[in-house]
């Protein structure tokens, strides 16, 4: 039996007349960590948005657990058992922390699992704890960002999509959210597809990264292969000064494709 999880095979996406995402292959493998890094603009987010049916594919086919999902609505795709937790965090403002958890749980009917499962996600961030009661509007964004992954892991999803849980997070705060997403994935079982831009914190914790370069693969591979990269330490990890050059030289290569 297969252990691939999610599989696409050459997506292509479209806002309008143009082109977002183009021939989007990439693997991921039950019980992995899988990162997508790129620049802004890179096509990250819609290859996210297409895999859990918040934007539709015009060609190419989505495969979850061997069966198409590509353009379904997003909740017969949540309903396969992918939780998407969309960049901006996003949650529900004027609700309490506790009825956005219950609010991720709306398909369960097990309830005495869910009351565990809350406890659960306070285990996680006792930041959220102390806040149950509270509106999630006046968290702090780290508190909101929390949030929204237990609220996605209040579904318990086989797959956890994860589009830039570290964006406007502190250093500290950005450790704390990686180290409790691996801790989700070793202790829980949940598979992790990981967008980030902050390549050095999501090779520490991924198995297996994807690069995209205007809407396409632009390199992939093991990420204790990639993290050494040269490409790579030049464009995401090098120094600040290095950080024109190595775009332009980025964009130049050909070789990687």
């Amino acid at each position: 039996m297969s252990d691939i999880l999610l599989e696409t095979r050459n997506l292509e996406t479209f806002y309008g007349p143009i082109m977002a995402i183009s021939g989007i292959s990439l693997v991921v493998r039950e019980g992995s960590i899988v990162t997508v890094l790129g620049a802004n603009g890179a096509g990250k987010t819609t290859l996210m948005k297409t895999i859990s049916g918040a934007v539709d594919c015009k060609k190419g086919k989505v495969l979850f657990r061997g069966a198409e999902i590509q353009n379904l609505a997003p909740d017969v795709v949540a309903g396969f058992g992918i939780g998407h937790v969309p960049e901006g965090r996003e949650v529900f403002p004027f609700m309490t922390v506790m009825e956005n958890l219950r609010v991720g749980a709306w398909g369960r009917k097990d309830h005495d699992a869910v009351a565990r499962d809350i406890e659960q996600v306070f285990a996680y961030f006792p930041d959220l704890s102390a806040k149950r009661e509270g509106m999630a509007g006046f968290l702090s964004g780290g508190q909101q960002q929390m949030l929204a992954i237990g609220r996605a892991f209040m579904g318990r999803p086989a797959l956890m999509i994860l589009d830039e849980p570290s964006l406007g997070l502190s250093p500290l705060l950005t450790r704390t959210i990686f180290q409790i997403v691996r801790r989700i994935n070793r202790e829980q079982g949940v598979t992790v597809l990981l967008v980030e831009q902050n390549a050095n914190a999501a090779l520490q914790v991924a198995d297996h990264g994807y690069v995209l370069e205007l809407g396409r693969v632009a390199m992939e591979g093991p990420s204790s292969e990639l993290i050494e990269s040269e490409d790579i330490k030049e464009f995401y990890l090098g120094k600040a000064e290095a950080g024109v050059r190595g775009e332009k030289r980025w964009k130049k290569r050909k070789t990687w494709r």
